[in-house]
């Protein structure tokens, strides 16, 4: 019979497939090693787009280009805006959908921060003086300072009207 050796090859080659695979969680709960590192990349916040006047909306550029060996740039970038005591990280833009960009040394890549200027003063609005950034797969943090005004709150300061949008493949 011919149809038992070709199930028994078909098996075989199948099992082999699979070993080599390597795909599914490795359950190291560690850090991704081909993921862009700050350290290994320069951020760069860029000229804004200023929300002049309470209830305005503002855009920041912030600019990555790699340093280093080829890395990847998943989901979305941490972004914490704060003040002495008080911060807030911001949540992606809605409807936003992360992608994978794969950076090469050289290559550039860009995110913003879209915010609602809020009232100075005002008790909601959130008085930030200092912006943090971090890449996924990676723990490090680099600080700038914020010069775009009070960030309007949705209910009180800790929940700032701005979010952050996907990574985009700068340049050619």
């Amino acid at each position: 019979m011919r149809a038992f050796p070709l199930t028994v090859t078909a098996v075989a080659a199948a099992l082999l497939l699979t070993a080599c695979g390597g795909g599914g969680n490795s359950g190291s709960g560690g850090k991704n090693s081909s993921a862009c590192q700050i350290g290994g990349v320069s951020l760069q916040v860029g000229a804004a787009s200023v929300a002049p006047a309470a209830g305005d909306t503002g855009e920041v550029p912030v600019s990555i280009t790699n340093q280093s060996k080829t890395c990847t740039l998943e989901d979305f970038p941490g972004v914490t805006l704060g003040k002495s005591g008080t911060s807030a990280k911001l949540s992606a833009q809605k409807g936003a959908k992360a992608q994978t960009l794969k950076l090469a040394k050289g290559d550039a890549a860009t995110f913003t921060i879209s915010y609602v200027r809020g009232k100075d003063g005002d008790a909601t609005s959130l008085a930030a003086t200092d912006l943090k950034i971090t890449l996924p797969g990676g723990d490090a943090v680099q600080s700038f300072p914020w010069k775009y005004g009070p960030i309007a709150g949705q209910g009180d300061a800790t929940k700032p009207n701005a979010s952050v949008s996907t990574f985009q493949q700068a340049g050619d």
